[in-house]
C-alpha cells in the first residue's frame, strides 16, 4: 500500500516535478515537501467527508456528559475527537442501522413477535459548548454513534482511493508548484481528474456491503 510519502510524490510527479520528497512529518527539507505537508492533511480529511467511506466508518457509545443540556433534548454526549461526519444516533437495541424489532403479541397464539419495524436513527444536533468542545444532544439514552473518523494509516486506503487522493492533492500543489495561470489550469485539470477517480472509488466502496432495511415508520404502522 502507498505511504504518504508515495501519494505526496505521486501527486507531485502528475505535475512534472522530480517528485523526491522523502518525509512529510517533519518535511524533509525542501520546498515541495512543505507543500505537501500543508496540503496533504487537508486533501486527505476533505476525501473522508465527501463519502461514507466503510474503512472510515466507526461505531462507539460516546461518553455521557453530566449537566442539563438545552431543550428539547434530554441527554449530551462527548464527540469523539477524530471525528469528520456525524451520521446517525442509533438505540443500543436496534437489530441494525434502520429498523428495530417491536414486540407484538399475536391475536390467536399470544405469542410473541417481533415483525414490525420501527424506525430508529434518532434526532440529535452537534454544537459547541463554552470550552470549543463538539457535544451531542439527544433524547436517545445509552446512544450509539455512528460516524466518519479521520484515518490516518494510509494502508487502509484501497488503490482507488489512494489515486483520487493522489489526484485531490494535485490539485492542491499545482498553484504553489507551478504558479500563475498556467498552475490554475492544471489545478483544475487535476480536479477534473480527481472527480472521475472519486466516482470509480465511491461506487467499489458501496460494492463491499449490502444493507437491506425492512423497516416500517409510525405513519406506515398506523395508517
Amino acid at each position: 500500500m502507498a505511504s504518504e510519502t508515495d501519494i505526496a510524490n505521486g501527486a507531485l510527479a502528475l505535475l512534472g516535478d522530480t517528485a523526491n520528497v522523502s518525509a512529510l512529518n517533519p518535511p524533509s527539507g525542501s520546498i515541495q515537501a512543505v507543500h505537501c505537508a500543508r496540503f496533504y492533511p487537508m486533501a486527505r480529511d476533505q476525501l473522508l467527508e465527501m463519502h461514507t467511506w466503510g474503512f472510515a466508518t466507526k461505531r462507539v457509545q460516546p461518553a455521557l456528559l453530566s449537566g442539563t443540556p438545552p431543550a428539547p433534548w434530554a441527554y449530551s454526549y462527548q464527540a469523539p475527537s477524530d471525528v469528520l461526519n456525524f451520521l446517525s444516533i442509533l438505540d443500543p437495541n436496534a437489530t441494525d442501522d434502520y429498523s428495530q424489532g417491536l414486540q407484538q403479541y399475536g391475536s390467536i397464539t399470544g405469542a410473541s413477535q417481533y415483525n414490525i419495524g420501527l424506525y430508529t436513527p434518532q434526532p440529535f444536533a452537534v454544537e459547541m459548548d463554552a470550552n470549543g468542545n463538539q457535544v451531542i444532544y439527544t433524547n436517545q439514552q445509552y446512544a450509539m454513534l455512528r460516524y466518519t473518523g479521520r484515518v490516518t494509516d494510509t494502508t487502509t486506503f484501497g488503490p482507488l482511493f489512494t489515486e483520487a487522493l493522489t489526484r485531490l492533492l494535485a490539485s492542491k500543489l499545482a498553484g504553489p508548484v507551478i504558479k500563475g495561470s498556467e498552475g490554475r489550469a492544471e489545478a483544475k485539470a487535476q480536479l477534473q481528474s480527481f472527480q472521475a477517480f472519486f466516482s470509480l472509488a465511491t461506487a467499489s466502496d458501496a460494492n463491499q456491503h449490502r444493507q437491506n432495511p425492512a423497516q416500517s415508520v409510525d405513519w406506515i404502522v398506523n395508517r
